[in-house]
């Protein structure tokens, strides 16, 4: 080993310290949950765990009272996996195997990917039968609909 090496000791602490932030900012969003909402306006009144998830799976298109619905999906990240596990106990590999059998085969088409959480809440205020899910703290104060929490 050089003297310009780093000592084995820093790297590892360096690598223990990056999986530790890693684990809190998904311990984070964990802490704090998601939430499927709508706009206030949009007249969407409640909406069962069941819906939710066969909505979120493909299997519905439309909602209880038969209107469409418009599906946001998070980019990946904590709060994605935490949507879908808690939504439908599927872990992320088990979605993105799923979403590739039902595009493959043709049944049905995933939600549309949001660049981000911003992106997610203007476009469920700018259409009343846009569903998404969003980190619980990004939703105060704004004109949303709580439909379900996801903690």
């Amino acid at each position: 080993m050089s003297c310009s090496d780093p000592p084995l000791f820093n790297r590892r602490l360096g690598h223990a310290l990056l999986l530790l932030l890693a684990f809190s900012f998904w311990q984070g969003a964990q802490a704090q949950g998601v939430v499927l909402v709508s706009a206030r306006t949009g007249g969407i009144a409640e909406l069962d765990r069941e819906t939710a998830a066969q909505l979120y799976l493909g299997r519905r298109t439309s909602l209880p009272d038969g209107r469409g619905a418009r599906l946001l999906d998070l980019p990946a990240g904590p709060e994605r996996d935490l949507f879908y596990q808690r939504l439908t106990g599927k872990n992320p590999s088990q979605i993105r195997a799923y979403w590739s059998r039902m595009v493959f085969t043709g049944r049905a088409h995933p939600p549309h990917e949001v660049n981000d959480q911003e992106d997610a809440l203007r476009r469920v205020l700018a259409d009343p039968s846009t569903l998404a899910y969003l980190p619980a703290a990004c939703v105060t104060d704004q004109p949303l609909h709580v439909l379900m929490r996801l903690e």
